[in-house]
């Protein structure tokens, strides 16, 4: 069954972080997250059940993103997601779905800003 272009809703941002290094003059040029794509994707926070498994078993996933498959990867877990003004960390490499595994690409995304650098 192939994933639907409905189902795939919400606009989201993936950041890459780029460690500042120096210049040319040997000055400090400073580290920062950059855009790396904007994609469609369908979030889902866990339900509340779901959230206190998780946090019962010492995770901090919050929700999960579900993107169309994606060759390579392109999207992991040194990134970030920026959805609805909110910024989640990448938990989890992409796991592909269960019947074919290369229809959609499931990630699991935790809420803890202090998981990033800079």
């Amino acid at each position: 069954m192939a994933i639907k272009a409905g189902e795939l809703r919400h606009r989201v941002t993936v950041q890459s972080f780029v460690s500042g290094g120096r210049d040319d003059d040997g000055f400090d040029l400073p580290s920062e997250w950059i855009d790396y794509k904007k994609i469609w994707a369908k979030i889902t926070p866990l339900s509340t059940k779901d959230l206190l498994s998780a946090q019962a078993a010492d995770s901090e996933i919050t929700a999960r993103m579900k993107v169309r498959y994606r060759t390579g990867l392109d999207i992991d877990t040194t990134m970030r997601v920026i959805w609805k003004g909110r910024v989640f960390a990448i938990d989890s490499q992409g796991l592909d779905d269960s019947d074919t595994g290369v229809e959609y690409t499931t990630f699991n995304l935790g809420g803890g800003v202090e998981q990033f650098k800079g």
